[in-house]
């Protein structure tokens, strides 16, 4: 096959402490590849700065002035990790062959990257980055994401255990990837709808270079709400079964108390109707939260905003070929000859 254009995307917000020594490793990964003839020297990395508030953007553009493998795309306003990894690709997906997405902090391996572009060249167009081994992320994180994936499977959701951003996809996946119009993104449940042929490429797992993880346990939560709603009705499912199983327990308490009236016991029940009042009214407060998440999801997809505004791009050799190929060709105007003056 031809040689590729490789394009590394990575979403950075606040990523001022991490950021030199990710760009100094990503330019030796896409180095050793090109010295190899792995992928064209056009090559670069994207580094998408997600409204971040301190010096991470100054840095891009320093980087970009003096390193030909980094480029940069500039987010008007913090749009989230999936909003500006999306931006990335959708960007990159113009003049490259394939591109790699990674976060800035290092806990993936960048020299699996070299893997993927192996796969890819065997004929595979994507290529999912699995970890496994954890050991160095803390046991809380390690058991919650654990937990995650499962139930995400139990659920009925196609994803890859262990598996986070890091991928390889080329560019006819990222143009049908283009096609999905969601608002509320989750692309490790999105990317594996489209189908294309894949493999899978083990990696362990490292500690954060420097700075400070960018997932706290309250967007970690969120995050994956956000992914069981958008992928699976199951718990609208659950809350119906649940509704389901209270009338039938319903009907029974109240069989109960006919025949206790009948036989003329002496019913105080006053402990039993609080606590089924409190649990039927809990109940149905859950229900209607989830119901309204749904609603709320609905809510926005109807609106249908920009998931991000672009406010600066800094590009590289390949857009600038790419966009010379693109202009129309242009005759240069005809000379009248010069008539013979007598």
């Amino acid at each position: 096959m031809a040689t590729p254009i490789l394009t590394i995307v990575v979403p950075c917000y606040n990523e001022e402490e991490v950021l030199p020594e990710t760009v100094f490793r990503l330019s030796g990964v896409i180095d050793a590849l090109i010295t190899d003839q792995l992928v064209a020297s056009t090559s670069t990395m994207l580094l998408v700065d997600d409204g971040s508030k301190d010096a991470t953007w100054s840095l891009i553009e320093r980087f970009h002035a003096s390193n030909s493998f980094v480029t940069g795309l500039k987010l008007a306003r913090n749009a989230g990790h999936q909003s500006a990894l999306l931006s990335g690709l959708m960007h990159a997906k113009s003049y490259s062959d394939c591109v790699v997405s990674i976060d800035a902090d290092l806990q993936d391996d960048t020299d699996v990257i070299r893997e993927f572009v192996l796969k890819f060249r065997e004929g595979f167009d994507i290529v999912y980055g699995i970890r496994q081994d954890r050991s160095a992320d803390t046991f809380f994180k390690r058991a919650t994401a654990q937990g995650f994936y499962k139930l995400m499977t139990s659920l009925g959701v196609k994803i890859h255990y262990n598996h986070a951003d890091f991928r390889l996809m080329s560019k006819r996946t990222l143009d049908n990837l283009e096609k999905f119009q969601e608002v509320n993104l989750f692309l490790r449940g999105m990317v594996p709808l489209l189908g294309f042929p894949s493999t899978q490429v083990y990696y362990t797992r490292k500690e954060r270079f420097a700075g400070e993880s960018k997932y706290p346990l309250r967007k970690m939560l969120a995050f994956a709400f956000d992914g069981i709603t958008s992928f699976s009705v199951t718990p609208i499912r659950f809350v119906t079964l649940m509704g389901f199983v209270l009338f039938l327990l319903s009907v029974v308490a109240a069989l109960y108390a006919i025949v206790g009236k009948l036989l003329g016991a002496n019913v105080t029940g006053w402990t039993s109707l609080v606590l089924s009042v409190w649990f039927i009214g809990g109940v149905q407060l859950l229900a209607l939260g989830l119901i309204g998440e749904y609603i709320g999801k609905i809510y926005k997809e109807v609106k249908q905003r920009p998931l991000f505004v672009i406010e600066k791009v800094l590009k590289g050799s390949a857009q600038d070929a790419q966009e010379q190929e693109e202009l129309p060709a242009v005759n240069p105007p005809s000379i009248p000859a010069a008539s013979n003056r007598r």
